[in-house]
């Protein structure tokens, strides 16, 4: 345990020194205010009109989580598609590239050891990166009456999303030296997982149920509603999980060539 907090240690630390990670947070924060100012001011024009056209049942049916927290937190999901390859592309390819991943691999220290703790330092800044974007709820609750409960149940959803993403793209990571090649193929696979049940709305059967429970909206939408249901936080601990599994067998494999 000490060996993984060491290496979370120090590749927290490598993330505060690395331009990267400060434009990730910076695009992350910047399109969330965009996207939340956008909603917020176009939910404001139609409970205006509404009111002009003197509808006070529609006016009641009007609900700032339905209409900008829900639509806000699948914008920045999106946004954490295109954002987490470039976050997570250098964990393993970049220490390749500079000759210091034989260094680790000699080293006394397991490969589980490893991997845990480059996604612990991975994952808390991007928690804090999901804390940073709680900004957007706090103004609501300031000036609004949101329903706190349904935020929550969001934002778990939207940082288990994010975890998701990390653990994916540090298994692309350990495949490759190259940081291009490491982020094309965690954003193609992010992409797999968000359209997989596509073909799933045309039929039915075995393999369209298959491939619907797999799909990653699915399970975050359900979330993002309100509805916190084991069976969703299982399919993310277990997407971590088993991406977590797959990095740890491409590290382990390296350190036996």
């Amino acid at each position: 345990m000490r060996n993984t907090l060491t290496i979370a240690a120090k590749e927290l630390q490598g993330y505060f020194v690395q331009p990267v990670a400060y434009v990730v947070l910076t695009v992350f924060l910047l399109l969330g205010g965009w996207f939340f100012f956008a909603m917020l001011r176009q939910f404001d024009e139609m409970i205006q009109i509404i009111q002009m056209m003197g509808q006070a049942s529609e006016l009641q049916q009007m609900n700032l989580n339905a209409r900008v927290i829900d639509p806000l937190l699948h914008d920045l999901s999106i946004v954490l598609v295109i954002v987490m390859p470039a976050l997570t592309m250098r964990v393993f390819a970049e220490e390749k590239r500079t000759g210091t991943y034989e260094l680790l691999l000699t080293a006394p220290i397991r490969t589980g050891e490893v991997v845990a703790g480059k996604f612990i330092a991975a994952a808390t800044f991007t928690l804090i990166m999901v804390a940073a974007a709680w900004i957007f709820p706090v103004i609501l609750m300031i000036f609004g009456n949101p329903e706190v409960g349904v935020m929550f149940a969001g934002y778990l959803a939207l940082a288990l999303l994010a975890l998701t993403f990390v653990a994916v793209g540090l298994f692309t990571s350990s495949l490759t030296q190259n940081q291009i090649i490491a982020a094309i193929s965690s954003f193609g696979l992010l992409i797999l997982l968000y359209v997989i049940s596509w073909p799933a709305e045309a039929g039915g059967g075995t393999i369209w149920s298959i491939l619907g429970y797999l799909s990653l909206p699915e399970h975050f939408s359900t979330m993002v509603r309100g509805v916190i249901d084991t069976k969703d936080i299982v399919f993310f601990l277990s997407a971590i999980l088993l991406a977590l599994f797959l990095t740890q067998r491409s590290v382990e494999s390296a350190r036996w060539r």
